[in-house]
């Protein structure tokens, strides 16, 4: 009974106000689900703090967690904070963005925060569409879809969102991965326990979606992870379960040769676009590097090539988003499921 009054309390939390920038929606108006304080009752960071990641403590190891490379600049953003505020505007170098992560979907997108050639910052609307976070931006007070990656309400509607790569995976890979990293810390300028989940047994019970969502797509259990690749004309998710034995999966998207990479141990799953490599294999105990063709090209987690011909190169990333099953049959109807 505890976890079922703690999920209604946060059901307050992550739902908002029945009132919208404009009436026009291009997503079913009757499916955007309202409720508790409205816009900005869950608080975005807008000033995040970070540390090192020797001086980071409050983390377990098996805690998940979602990095953003630019130029070589990394920073890492830990799903204990994002439970709690679930979008998070930052910087790195010039590069303005928004880490948006909906815990009822596990879904995490980087946003560029340039729109229409201005600069924004994102909040949460207290709005949920199949279950998944509408942030809103407040330049011109648009409603979003994060994983319609679009406005789907206001001036800006019909826009579309850019999107950054990222990384997802454990504090454990990402600190041998990359320990020169910045990670984010608790000091967010708000009080909440960032050591304890909020949602109950939500990432365990497969039954509790809390929301509805439509369609509902049952072929995989409703909460497995899998990564999914989106395409012009084609979306195929690739499930955590492929990777119980680490290793690389070349596929062909809309006749592009790609390359999934990932480790069910480790807890990540990558994709990018092969430009020709030949020989590919999975590279075990080398973080960051994942992966090697057989001219010596080692290839690291972010698609860096660090040795090799090609060295210092950089592969292409794959528009792709991480999350439960349920969400993107949800948002990609039928879509394909890579056996």
């Amino acid at each position: 009974m505890k976890y079922i009054s703690l999920i209604l309390v946060l059901f307050l939390f992550a739902c908002g106000d029945s009132n919208s920038s404009s009436d026009e929606w291009t997503i079913p108006s009757s499916e955007v689900f309202d409720g508790g304080p409205g816009k900005d009752g869950i608080p975005s960071v807008d000033d995040p703090e970070f540390d090192s990641v020797t001086n980071t403590d409050y983390l377990d190891e098996n805690d998940l967690v979602v990095g953003v490379i630019v130029n070589g600049t990394a920073k890492v953003y830990p799903h204990p904070i994002l439970d709690w505020h679930e979008i998070v505007n930052d910087n790195i170098s010039s590069q303005s963005f928004a880490l948006t992560y909906c815990p009822l979907t596990g879904t995490a997108l980087a946003w560029d925060r340039n729109v229409n050639g201005s600069e924004t910052t994102f909040g949460v609307s207290g709005k949920l569409y199949n279950s998944n976070l509408m942030p809103y931006d407040r330049e011109s007070d648009s409603y979003w879809s994060q994983l319609g990656l679009e406005s789907v309400n206001g001036e800006l509607v019909g826009t579309p969102a850019n999107v950054f790569p990222l990384i997802e995976t454990t504090w454990a890979t990402w600190k041998a991965a990359y320990p020169n990293a910045q990670v984010m810390t608790t000091n967010t300028g708000f009080s909440r326990n960032y050591n304890q989940y909020p949602y109950g047994d939500f990432r365990t019970n497969h039954n509790n979606l809390i929301f509805p969502v439509s369609p509902f797509d049952n072929r995989l259990p409703a909460k497995e992870r899998v990564f999914a690749a989106l395409s012009t004309s084609t979306n195929r998710v690739y499930s955590i379960e492929l990777f119980e034995d680490a290793q690389l999966i070349q596929d062909n998207i809309d006749s592009q040769e790609i390359m999934i990479i990932g480790s069910k141990a480790d807890n990540f799953m990558v994709g990018f676009n092969n430009p020709g490599l030949e020989g590919l294999s999975y590279v075990a105990n080398a973080l960051p590097v994942i992966a090697e063709d057989q001219d010596g090209n080692r290839i690291t987690l972010s698609g860096a090539i660090t040795s090799g011909p090609m060295s210092g190169t950089q592969l292409t990333p794959l528009k792709s988003v991480i999350g439960y099953f349920f969400s993107l049959g949800a948002f990609y109807p039928g879509i394909e499921i890579y056996e």
